[in-house]
């Protein structure tokens, strides 16, 4: 078992927006095997709001600026899309 200092020591390198960058390439991941762009633009629309609404203080700018690229994004693959 390892000891909680060390995993302290490692935790302490990152914050919501690793976290949420991570769930984000996770999730689209994910999505790419049903070959449907609606469902990835979902995933990028959402997303985009998950960065857009998460709090300032606990991730740096760069991820509201990309919250914002997400959702403009989003609609335009949703649009795009083939039936």
């Amino acid at each position: 078992m390892l000891p909680l200092q060390l995993i302290d020591s490692f935790l302490l390198n990152y914050h919501v927006g690793h976290v949420l960058l991570l769930a984000f390439a996770a999730t689209t991941l994910g999505v790419l095997p049903l070959k449907s762009q609606r469902a990835l633009a979902a995933n990028v629309t959402l997303f985009g709001l998950i960065f857009m609404i998460a709090p300032f203080t606990l991730l740096p700018a760069v991820y509201v600026l990309l919250g914002i690229a997400l959702i403009l994004i989003g609609p335009l693959l949703w649009t795009t899309a083939s039936e």
